[in-house]
């Protein structure tokens, strides 16, 4: 019966996303013209850094990068926001919780985070069907800076990275927005959060730039699994034992988040006075 409920949510969802799909490709496809700009910067960038083994700039090496893997890595973040990123999320729940219409979850036999997790995982599938022509067209065009594809082995870790980030980022962003029990207005807290998780995630470029202490730090924390840590599964910049290490840590954070969502939304509610609405 619980499952029904759900998939009716979920279905409903998809439905509503998949009438604008002309908007969705659009949007898409716009999204991906700074890769360009991305593309030409970073190729300044090696052209005039970098050590040099062999006259080219295919072989100067930054952190451990080369220039076709340091493009492939940017190329990848985009797949890997694609999954961890939450548009609106953690706004969306402080804006019902200072408007009093947090008690539509309240009143109805309904889990508000089950219903939004419901919710985004239809709004990531049909994201990713609007969006594959684009980023398709994408690959084959930068295709010549994958120079090998992983085994079936690191395909597999790779997805199961993604599945942690899309976890680990909709668990962040809630416990972000349910800070709302507690403040009445959370969007300089939301700019803060998401300008530093922007960089320290790996989406400008990769953490292994940042001094070595700094990247210690940085992999301990959830926000390099929402980036970093799928493009490199896939580059195969961590491989062996560290690989499996950081499957666990990603695994570890998205249970941990998800307790501390629930806990904040047990303790929010005994406090939460649902005026407005």
């Amino acid at each position: 019966m619980i499952l029904r409920k759900y998939y009716k949510i979920f279905r409903v969802a998809l439905i509503e996303r998949l009438t604008y799909r002309s908007d969705f490709l659009l949007s898409s496809a716009l999204r991906l013209l700074p890769m360009v700009t991305t593309i030409l910067l970073w190729s300044a960038v090696y052209a005039g850094a970098g050590r040099d083994s062999a006259g080219g700039d295919g072989d100067k090496q930054i952190a451990g990068y080369r220039l076709p893997e340091m493009i492939a890595y940017l190329l990848l973040v985009h797949i890997s926001r694609m999954f961890s990123s939450m548009p609106g999320l953690a706004a969306g729940i402080a804006l019902d919780i200072r408007e009093g219409t947090l008690k539509k979850y309240l009143l109805q036999p309904l889990d508000m985070l089950g219903y939004l997790i419901t919710y985004r995982v239809a709004h990531k599938i049909a994201y990713i069907v609007t969006s594959f022509l684009p980023y398709a067209a994408l690959f084959a065009l930068c295709s010549s800076y994958f120079e090998r594809l992983p085994n079936a082995e690191i395909w597999a870790a790779y997805l199961l990275s993604l599945v942690l980030a899309f976890v680990i980022g909709f668990y962040f962003e809630a416990c972000i927005g349910m800070i709302g029990f507690w403040m009445l207005e959370v969007t300089s807290l939301l700019y803060i959060v998401n300008t530093l998780n922007y960089f320290i995630s790996g989406q400008m470029f990769p953490i292994d730039l940042l001094p070595a202490p700094v990247v210690r730090a940085l992999k301990l924390l959830p926000f390099s699994y929402m980036a970093y840590f799928p493009a490199a599964v896939f580059l195969g910049k961590i491989e062996g034992p560290a690989l499996w290490t950081g499957l666990a840590g990603a695994a570890a954070w998205a249970v941990g988040l998800f307790v501390f969502a629930r806990v904040l939304f047990r303790l929010g509610v005994r406090r939460y006075s649902a005026y407005g609405g």
